[in-house]
């Protein structure tokens, strides 16, 4: 559960390697106090879901025993060469690189293993929390907790120790489902409506920080809505009930002791609570629960567009009035959008009668509708909104497809690395992937790996693990695909080539560059 800090603060030379401002995945717990309102604060006479009572104890002791310990193993290669005596530390804690440094020196002096050994099998452990929503067995956590786990066991408050099976998973939002198979019905939880909460209603979180157990937690939530750049249908609930390492897929309480969010990380520049944490809300958490459970995988709506956000000058360019809406930066020529009618540059301002306000807001109402529905698009085009419909398709069928396109690719093509326009290209794989950090929402196109900062490119921001989406409207799979179509450009005569670009977080943008 490593870290995904995004700004790294400049500290003196003297102070701890492990001093960084990092977004640590699976962190959580410590004690937040709440300030007192008032010299005499009111005691109504039952906790509601939005009045803190005079003391959480009822509330803690009623929801504790459904919420559960997750330990999850890994059988995986110890890459520091048959053994070397060192312990091993959870990734991301303060002082990862402190170790990991003095155990290296160690080896390097002989006295870390056994020269020219082969690399040994070992377990690796993680800690996490779930809860319990329904009697018979099933239980919810992050699917981070387990990841590629091999074993999952569930640990109750009773000292239970349960194995369980994964149900199903999704990386996209972050959660899994796991059944076990109890001897007696389960204490459980229900979720609630996280979108009738209000920021300054209190909450609970209840989990188990550094593999302590059950500890308890309260405060208020601070904001909503909160986009971390975590994945694509970030909303998360934002709270300074204390979460720390080890509370992650545990649940946030409303004070009717409702479910109406799951704990999944924390900003933090030492790997422990500061008072902000995120949660993801119900409202995204139970329609996918729901898949799981159902089907063991997600069955997401698929438009089959490109967007970018609206911002004032766009708006201004449009005539749109006030910047609302998402810009349609390309149409998937094999997508729904596409056989619908949707073209490039239409402003999508409505989607089943649901406004939207901003571009980030497009993806997750797609994703949550039925695939295979007859949906109302709303487009703003030429100076005036017209109406579309769109039978959505499937999100999950569709990077499968794209998947095998690009595998195919890759296996056919013999020009991995190709320089145009001073850009070196190379095919979007697994290995360009992890080099450049490039999310799966980027379903396919061809990498740049390397830039002239001279070049018309670079001019224009374009820099090393962006990825060309299209050319001109027509999707680019491979650096030949590139210089084919850019060839066919200059034979035509065009001066410049329209490119889409997608940066490695997913975010597409137009820009148009000389060919000269």
């Amino acid at each position: 559960m490593g870290s995904v800090g995004r700004s790294r603060p400049v500290y003196p030379a003297t102070a701890a390697r492990a001093a960084r401002l990092r977004l640590a995945l699976g962190l959580m717990l410590t004690a937040a106090a709440l300030p007192a309102f008032a010299e005499e604060p009111v005691k109504p006479s039952a906790p509601t879901a939005s009045h803190m009572p005079e003391s959480l104890a009822d509330l803690a002791e009623a929801v504790s025993d459904a919420v559960v310990n997750i330990s999850a193993s890994q059988t995986v290669e110890d890459k520091r060469g048959g053994g070397n005596g060192a312990p091993q530390f959870e990734p991301g804690t303060p002082f990862d690189d402190l170790f990991e440094e003095f155990f290296r020196r160690r080896q390097q002096r002989g006295g870390g293993g056994e020269r020219g050994a082969k690399p040994r099998e070992r377990r690796s452990n993680s800690l996490g929390s779930g809860f319990v929503i329904d009697p018979a067995g099933i239980i919810i956590t992050n699917n981070h907790v387990i990841a590629d786990a091999n074993e999952v066991t569930v640990i109750f408050t009773d000292g239970q120790k349960l194995k369980a099976q994964v149900i199903g998973k999704d990386t996209k939002v972050d959660v899994a489902v796991l059944k076990v198979k109890p001897e007696k019905p389960l204490k459980a939880v229900k979720f609630g409506n996280s979108d009738k909460m209000r920021v300054g209603d209190p909450v609970l979180a209840v989990g188990n920080p550094f593999g302590l157990g059950g500890t308890v937690t309260a405060g208020i939530i601070s904001a909503r809505n909160r986009n971390i750049d975590s994945g694509p249908y970030d909303n998360y609930i934002q709270t300074d009930a204390a979460i720390n390492r080890g509370n992650s897929g545990g649940p946030l309480f409303n004070m009717a002791g409702e479910v109406i969010g799951i704990n999944t990380a924390i900003l933090s520049p030492s790997g422990g609570s500061i008072g902000i944490g995120f949660a993801t809300p119900s409202a995204t958490v139970m329609p996918v629960v729901e898949q799981l459970e159902k089907f063991g995988e997600t069955r997401r709506g698929w438009l089959g567009v490109h967007i970018q956000n609206v911002d004032e000058t766009i708006a201004e360019s449009l005539n749109l009035g006030n910047a609302r809406g998402a810009l349609i930066a390309g149409v998937d020529s094999k997508g729904p959008a596409k056989v619908a009618g949707l073209q490039t540059g239409d402003v999508i301002v409505k989607f089943d009668n649901t406004p939207i306000k901003e571009s980030r807001d497009l993806p997750k109402l797609v994703a949550m509708a039925p695939v295979g529905k007859d949906v109302p698009i709303v487009l703003f085009r030429q100076g005036k909104e017209i109406t579309k419909t769109v039978k959505l398709g499937r999100l999950e069928e569709n990077e499968k497809q794209a998947a095998l396109e690009s595998s195919h690719n890759e296996s056919t093509q013999d020009t991995l690395n190709q320089r145009v326009l001073g850009m070196s290209l190379s095919n979007l794989n697994d290995d360009t992937r992890q080099k450049f950090s490039i999310r799966d929402t980027v379903g396919s196109g061809v990498v740049i790996t390397d830039i002239d900062p001279e070049s018309a490119a670079a001019e224009k921001h374009v820099q090393a693990g962006d990825v060309i989406v299209e050319i001109n409207q027509d999707q680019m799979k491979s650096p030949t695909d590139v210089s084919k179509k850019l060839k066919s450009l200059k034979e035509q005569g065009k001066k410049t080539a329209l490119l889409l670009i997608a940066n490695n977080q997913g975010e597409v943008r137009f820009i148009a560059v000389g060919m000269q």
